[in-house]
């Protein structure tokens, strides 16, 4: 649509400078009626804002126990997975089947891989070593261990999203998200008790995130390529937090072991939360940053980035 030209002032109004123009704004922003925070915390759901390198969305989160929510269904979704068809498959001199998920991080798993294997070996020389009436009993023993473990795990609150079939449903404005939720369509926060009555009150004004929930994941690869001195570390931190919930409430395992205990990606997030601080932590933090490469951290970023994007499905 062409743009149209500006309308010259009538002559019987006063032209407004910027200050008045302002001040006119700010008054309209006092005219919208306040988000209706009171909802969100009866419902235990929030609005998130997640930008993305195609456009800038709105959605919903939640957390709750993991023994009460059903995963989303990835079964259609990984059918038609763009980074299923770039793995490859090569064969070994063992004749062992190998997938690469990515080439261009594989350098960065690599030294995972080697801990992996290690851990594996010692597995199998302890499988071959005939047990003992004590280690039998220790194994008994550990096995309730990891009865209770289970019991904790299903006690552990973790994120839920609005998803359906393992993508990330993604609105463009407020209005659009708040007319798919009173439409009924299937999703899978519908399964939350709270979700009729978000439904049966919710309005567009509502749909207004915390800054704290609001994220900018389009500005992470380049912030990185900027160099050690220019990363932003409020940027970067938030940016690890919305991953791993996305990573996790999409099933997205290769996100998750990117950005698990001891890889690169979670060294880069401590030192950053270290450097935060004052004092000696701080200080150690900003020595850890340094030994960090940017390369290596953009590239780790920039598969991120790419493999929640192909899960979004944007709607207007």
């Amino acid at each position: 649509m062409a743009r149209q030209s500006p309308q010259r002032p009538d002559a019987d109004e006063p032209e407004l400078d910027d200050t008045d123009a302002a001040a006119a704004a700010d008054e309209v922003e006092e005219d919208r009626p306040p988000a209706n925070r009171a909802l969100w915390d009866e419902v235990r759901i929030d609005p998130v804002e997640i930008a993305l390198p195609a456009g800038t969305g709105f959605t919903l989160r939640a957390y709750r126990q993991a023994r009460e929510l059903t995963p989303t269904d990835v079964a259609e979704r990984d059918q038609d997975d763009p980074f299923l068809a770039r793995r490859q498959v090569v064969e070994t001199e063992e004749d062992e089947e190998v997938v690469i998920l990515d080439e261009e991080f594989a350098a960065l798993s690599a030294e995972e891989d080697d801990e992996d294997e290690e851990k594996d070996a010692k597995s199998r020389r302890k499988g071959k070593a005939d047990a003992s009436d004590d280690e039998k009993a220790e194994a008994d023993e550990d096995d309730a261990e990891d009865d209770e473990d289970e019991d904790e795990a299903g006690d552990e609150e973790v994120p839920v999203f609005l998803t359906h079939k393992g993508r990330l449903l993604l609105f463009k404005t407020p209005e659009s998200l708040v007319t798919f939720i009173r439409s009924g369509a299937p999703n899978d926060l519908s399964q939350l008790d709270s979700w009729n009555e978000l439904s049966e009150r919710l309005e567009p004004a509502d749909i207004a995130p915390l800054d704290e929930d609001t994220y900018e994941l389009d500005l992470v690869v380049e912030n990185l390529r900027g160099g050690h001195d220019a990363w932003d570390h409020e940027l970067l931190i938030e940016a690890g937090e919305i991953a791993r919930d996305l990573a996790y409430a999409l099933r997205l395992p290769a996100v998750l072991d990117m950005l698990s205990a001891g890889s690169s990606l979670d060294d880069l997030d401590e030192a950053l939360r270290a450097s935060v601080n004052g004092g000696v932590g701080g200080f150690l933090g900003r020595r850890r940053l340094k030994k960090i490469g940017a390369q290596t951290a953009s590239l780790g970023w920039r598969t991120i980035v790419g493999k929640i994007s192909a899960v979004v499905d944007w709607r207007d």
